[in-house]
């Protein structure tokens, strides 16, 4: 037999739930069951990952201490993430035993809530361990509440062993008939990744990049008559060109947040201007998307982005100034 302790207590001295976990621990290991703790504030980053403990489990203690309002944080993140990436089938079969101590006013709640919970997860809560301790030192040399304690624990032994049939709640109906969750068809070992991916910090961050990135494309789509940011670059070029006489030359802009350089060909009164590489460039330029933007919109001009420091210049700098000559930008344009 296995038993999980999950503690979303802060790990603080003097904390009375750990005393409760630490008596019980003692006597289900005389029993022979093997009783893992994990400590959910060591955990905090990976919380997302720990419904796949539950897997080998045979009971679960769920155990918190209410320090000023509810049962923490910590222990309602794990119960959110049994809820989104746990084995329902296999939870449906866990026993769970729910303790929560009080330095303040709330236990009944507490055990209210996980029992709760536990329920709407389709589990199997038993009676649990609630009490207010306002002295910590007199609780625990408290033989009368000791033996409270280790009934508990034999309750939970005895609960598994014998695999006790639970009488039906009222929560797991209404789940059923009010529940909007839109259910996702997949494998244990799928949520199990799922959850994974939920807890790795890089992962969720360049998924919400790409999603920004994404959002702001379809945004300017939209803006732009369906136009791209870069169709929308060329034609500013292209729609401003002011031709001159024997002068030719070509540009290459590197801008930050195009895929690809942009490249100007200029050749007397012909422009070529697409997205591509080269490497025989009369001038290379480098500026940002919003700077580009600017100058487009007649708010700047590439001099004076050069000279602020916004655009990097290589090249024939007579080619650079001649750049506002032939690409004529002003606001009312």
């Amino acid at each position: 037999m296995k038993i999980n302790v999950y503690y979303g207590g802060r790990g603080i001295v003097g904390d009375p739930t750990l005393f409760v976990l630490s008596k019980m621990q003692t006597v289900l290991e005389e029993l022979n069951v093997r009783v893992d703790r994990i400590n959910l504030y060591d955990e905090k980053r990976n919380i997302t990952t720990l419904p796949s403990t539950l897997n080998d489990a045979d009971g679960v203690i769920l155990a918190s201490t209410v320090e000023w309002y509810g049962i923490g944080g910590y222990l309602l993140e794990f119960l959110d993430a049994c809820w989104f990436y746990g084995n329902k089938q296999k939870i449906a079969d866990i026993y769970m035993c729910p303790v929560v101590m009080s330095t303040t006013y709330g236990e009944r709640n507490g055990i209210l809530t996980l029992q709760s919970a536990w329920d709407m997860l389709g589990g199997k809560p038993i009676s649990g361990i609630s009490a207010y301790v306002k002295d910590p030192v007199a609780f625990e040399l408290n033989q009368e509440y000791v033996n409270v304690i280790e009934k508990a624990a034999e309750n939970l032994y005895r609960s598994i062993s014998r695999k006790a049939i639970m009488l039906p709640a009222s929560n797991q109906a209404v789940k059923q008939m009010v529940s909007a969750q839109t259910q996702i068809d997949l494998t244990p070992q799928e949520t199990e990744q799922l959850s994974r991916y939920a807890s790795d910090d890089n992962y969720v961050q360049t998924q919400k990049e790409d999603i920004k990135e994404l959002t702001t494309h379809f945004k300017n789509l939209l803006k732009n008559d369906g136009k791209s940011e870069e169709d929308m670059a060329l034609q500013g070029f292209q729609g401003h060109f002011k031709p001159q006489k024997s002068y030719e030359a070509i540009y290459k802009f590197i801008v930050k947040g195009f895929d690809k350089p942009l490249i100007l060909e200029v050749k007397n009164a012909e422009l070529k201007s697409y997205f591509g590489n080269i490497d025989n460039e009369s001038v290379l330029c480098r500026l940002k998307k919003e700077k580009l933007d600017h100058i487009q919109n007649g708010r700047s001009s590439f001099q004076k982005a050069f000279m602020s420091g916004d655009m990097q210049v290589k090249g024939d700098f007579r080619m650079l100034r001649m750049l506002d000559e032939i690409f004529v930008f002003s606001e009312t344009a």
